[in-house]
């Protein structure tokens, strides 16, 4: 059985990574290699960083920013953002790109996915869907005209992987910065829809959100932004929570598996004893 992976989706907005509230807000975090190299210190499995000022300025991807950004990365990184022809996928190949995530080219340009998969392989192919809750159902959402489309995500996801899209990112834009938790109906929807693995976004405020998603649908990987960016130990202690009920990696030297954990999961003290024993090495006395 393949472990789940924890992903962690960096916003960036003018170069520097923002959390992102319901599309509509952004509160400025710090620069995208800090934040990397953060990340990468705390055991995620995979980064993706969304560049979205890119295609509001009809611009090129930050290929500076990119190589700095990628230097500080030592796992999957996923990078989209003003992606709109073959030259700028090949570029973002040479600044340490893994995989590269389309969005608006998917929605108006989906011929630019079936050339990249041919070109690069469907495995560095991800297609990233934004998506709103209209009534009982949902329906895809651009961020660039802040309309939505009349076309379900589960239906886009379907026709993107026919067209050779190795890999779907669903993210809410109901969900996105609120911390209510994963939209498990939505990711159902898309995951019921394609063969290829699903990542979803938006919601995420502790581990529980996490063991719900990987619980409840069949996602390979869960996402999470704002959540990730305020604890130093984030990583670490989700994962030691998420590994109680589901298989994921622990590759760092921090271990928190053995730790107190408060009904919120967040860590707590070790008891006294427990610490005084950690912090001395007892010596026997030698016997002349």
């Amino acid at each position: 059985m393949l472990k789940k992976r924890v992903a962690a989706t960096l916003v960036v907005k003018d170069g520097i990574v923002v959390q992102s509230i319901g599309f509509r807000k952004y509160l400025p975090v710090g620069k995208p290699a800090i934040a990397i190299e953060f990340l990468n210190q705390w055991g995620i499995d995979e980064i993706i960083l969304l560049d979205i000022s890119a295609s509001l300025k009809n611009a090129e991807p930050d290929y500076n920013m990119i190589k700095k950004a990628s230097k500080k990365c030592y796992v999957p990184l996923t990078v989209g953002g003003g992606i709109t022809k073959v030259d700028h996928i090949k570029e973002l190949m040479h600044c340490g790109s893994d995989k590269i995530s389309l969005n608006q080219a998917a929605i108006h340009q989906p011929g630019l996915v079936t050339e990249a998969a041919l070109l690069f392989g469907d495995q560095c192919v991800v297609v990233s869907i934004d998506a709103v809750k209209m009534g009982n159902s949902y329906e895809v959402y651009d961020y660039l005209t802040k309309t939505t489309l009349k076309k379900k995500p589960a239906q886009l996801a379907k026709e993107l992987q026919s067209r050779g899209a190795g890999e779907i990112l669903i993210n809410s834009v109901d969900r996105d910065g609120s911390y209510l938790g994963y939209d498990i109906t939505l990711i159902n929807e898309v995951c019921e829809a394609v063969t290829v693995p699903v990542i979803c976004c938006g919601g995420a405020k502790n581990a529980a959100d996490f063991i719900r998603v990987f619980s409840e649908t069949t996602v390979s990987a869960a996402s999470a932004a704002n959540f990730f960016h305020f604890s130093e130990h984030s990583v670490n202690c989700t994962k030691a929570n998420i590994i109680k009920q589901v298989p994921v990696r622990l590759e760092t030297y921090a271990d928190y598996s053995g730790n107190p954990f408060d009904g919120s999961q967040r860590l707590l003290k070790k008891g006294d004893k427990e610490l005084e024993e950690m912090l001395f090495i007892r010596i026997e006395k030698e016997i002349i």
